[in-house]
Formats: structure tokens, sequence, C-alpha cells
């Protein structure tokens, strides 16, 4: 991740389309279920042709020519990495369903799990880096799921197709130089290579570039590794990531807080950085009604308006923004962080939805389908692809208008 262009700008893949597109909130799957069919290279002459002189570039830039050649048998023309990088429309969520995922019952116990299982490695971690397990931790458990899906497209293949496709070809042809070179170097084998449909790879997902800049040898096995069961060196790599742009050791992330009635929510916002001084003179406290701890500077967001959730963003929040820069990601990883050792859930209260309905409301549509008989995949209350299918349906067989929006008047017409 040299942050020309973000993580996020490269692969979409996680706070929006990864956390649509699943039950646990999580993109990809176990590389053992990888699916040739749908990552299939197709004949392309002009693609073939490109080949042929990125090798030349390739060898000519001090990749050894054997490297070179193995790798480029990997190397084809996969159409759904076009169309994935053609569609990537965000999933548009609440904080309150974006949480609802990524901090759901099964993430946080399967996080505590990999907290123990880890922690004496974690705490090494911390020891060099300053960036606590919990939240490297929170990083790999949004990111991957812990380990368990990492992805199953074809790196090379990938990035050969957009370095080729042209649309965003330097960043691409970089990426892929580097994974090259990851290669060369001994750091992963060919039949590691699988990951996102833009290149990210391994634990916690990063980009080739970043593993070849900030990737650690952790456990001084000789490899600088992203894919091995020991997570051990992607763990490390994105905390030694976090420090270079600006963790700071000992200070947490944000925290939740409240803000007093008749607040001006114009003073809120990623961009209106004050002191914690001025944030509790303004009326701004912790959710115990205490003064806000200073930790130097920090931003206020409301990301569902003055009558939600308040967060407090201090320096570290916008560390973890440089892994992603939606601020729901890293509200998400955040307050996963805080779950996997004992946090509270958010203390809040989240209003009505736009089409007047609180969680509780949309987990009762989601019930009273299911009850009815449509597959709503499931009473978490985020109306994804599954509980609008639903609502289509049973609007369709009930002479209503098809929008597949769960509203409070969809819940009226559901009660009888």
């Amino acid at each position: 991740m040299t942050l020309r262009p973000t993580r996020r700008m490269i692969a979409l893949g996680l706070p929006a389309l990864a956390l649509a597109g699943c039950s646990t909130g999580i993109g990809g799957i176990a590389p053992s279920a990888r699916s040739a069919n749908e990552w299939r290279t197709v004949p392309n002459a002009d693609f073939d042709a490109w080949l042929a002189g990125f090798r030349t570039r390739a060898v000519a830039s001090g990749i050894s020519e054997p490297t070179v050649t193995r790798a480029s048998r990997e190397m084809g023309y996969v159409p759904l990495v076009i169309e994935r990088d053609r569609n990537q429309a965000e999933f548009n969520r609440t904080m309150e369903d974006y949480l609802a995922i990524a901090a759901s019952d099964e993430r946080i116990s399967l996080g505590r799990q990999r907290l123990r299982q880890h922690g004496g490695t974690l705490d090494g971690i911390e020891a060099e880096y300053g960036v606590p397990g919990n939240v490297v931790a929170a990083i790999w458990g949004m990111e991957t799921f812990y380990g368990t899906r990492m992805g199953d497209a074809p790196t090379l293949a990938a990035m050969a197709t957009l370095t080729f496709d042209g649309r965003r070809e330097r960043f691409f042809n970089a990426q892929l130089l580097s994974a090259l070179r990851t290669l060369d170097r001994g750091d992963a084998q060919l039949g590691d290579m699988y990951g996102s449909w833009a290149g990210a790879m391994g634990h916690t997902q990063v980009m080739p570039e970043v593993l070849e800049e900030y990737g650690v040898d952790f456990n001084r096995d000789g490899r600088k590794g992203a894919w091995e069961d020991d997570p051990t060196d992607a763990l490390a790599t994105t905390a030694n990531y976090l420090r270079r742009y600006g963790w700071q050791r000992g200070r947490p992330w944000g925290m939740e807080v409240q803000v007093p009635d008749g607040f001006d929510a114009a003073l809120a916002g990623r961009g209106n950085g004050r002191s914690v001084a001025a944030w509790n003179a303004a009326g701004v406290r912790d959710m115990d009604g205490a003064p806000v701890p200073d930790h130097g500077e920090a931003a206020l967001l409301l990301p569902m308006g003055v009558n939600g959730p308040g967060i407090m963003a201090f320096r570290n929040f916008f560390a973890i923004r440089r892994y992603n820069p939606a601020d729901n990601y890293v509200i998400g990883i955040g307050h996963l962080s805080d779950r996997l050792v004992g946090g509270p859930p958010i203390r809040g209260t989240y209003p009505p939805d736009e089409y007047g309905l609180t969680r509780a409301g949309r987990q009762e549509v989601q019930r009273l389908l299911t009850r009815a008989g449509y597959d709503t995949g499931g009473v978490d209350g985020v109306i994804g692809p599954a509980s609008q299918s639903a609502i289509r349906d049973y609007q369709r067989a009930n002479g209503l208008g098809v929008d597949g929006i769960a509203s409070a008047a969809l819940l009226t017409h559901l009660r009888g």
C-alpha cells in the first residue's frame, strides 16, 4: 500500500462489496473452494502480444528470466476481473448495519479465540511496532475472517489483465512487477498467488508493493510471508504499515461519545480536528457522562446525525484510515478491536432509517417474511440482497408495489 491510490481505491472489497457478500460479512472464500471456471482465462491475441512485451520489460527490470517465464504461464486474460473492475458500486450501509456485521457475535467469538491462540505473537508484534494485538486481529478478522477466506482469484492473471486493460495501467504494472519480485525473492510460491480480484493478498489482504515495502519476516524463516498457515508475518506487516503511517503507541483509535442537546452538527467531521479541551467545553462527554480523556487532537464523527452515536476519532483513527479510507471501515475495525478485549456494544441510540424502521423493526420484517416462507438469509436487521429479494417476492405475491424496501408500511402489512 504505497498510498498513491489507496487499497480502497484499488479493491473496494471489504467495506462495501465484501460485507454485502455473505452472512458473516467478509469477502472471499477459502482457497480450497477456488472456482477455476469462475476465474477462467479466455484467448485474447492482443493480450498475448502485450504479455510478450511485458516479459521483456520484466526481465530488463532485473527480475530473473526463469521467474518471469514460470509466472507468465499463469497469466491469461480473465474477463471476470474486468467485470468486477467496472462494477464497483458501493453497497451503502448505515453505521448500525455495518457494525452489526463487522462486530457480529461470530466474528467476535472467533477473534477472541485467535487472540488466545496467537497472543504471544501479537504481544511481540505490539512490543516491536506499538500496535495492540487486538487492533491487528480486528484487521485480520475484517479482511479475511481470520485467514479463513483469503480469496480465490489468481493474482498474477488478475493483475496482468488489469495492466493490459489500461484503465489503471501504471498502478497495476507496478503491482505485477512487485509480485514477480516476491516470487524471485522466494517470499511466495506460484501456488500461493491467490487473493482478491484486484491483487490484494494473504491474511490481511495487502497489495504486492506493500508486502515488498513493508513486509516483515517476523518469524525469521527467511520469507516475508502473507499466505502461510502461520499468520505471523502477515500480522507483523500490517502492524509495520500502521506504524509507518502514524500509529501512536499507547493511545486509542477513538471512543464512543455523546453530544449535548442542541449540539451544532457543523462542528463534526473528519476535517474539523480540535483539542479535547475544546470538545469538552462544547459539552461532549464519554458514555458515562465524564469529560473525554485527552489523547490529543481529535475529530468528532456523527455518522448517523446528532441523534445517533458519536465517535471521537483520535490520531490512530487516521492511521487505520490509511489502510482503508471509508469511515465505517475504520469505525468497524476500532469497535471490533474493542469488543475483542471485552469492550461494550455501541451504547448510543440509533435513529430510525430513512424508511422509518429501527434495526428491531427490520429484524421483525425478516422474521415475519421467514414465517411466511420467504428466505431472507437470516434475521440480523441488515437488509441485504437476500432480504431485498424476499421482500420483492412478497410484494409481488400480495399485489404491492415492488421495490424491495423494508419500510414501516411493509411491516404494517406483514403484521396483518
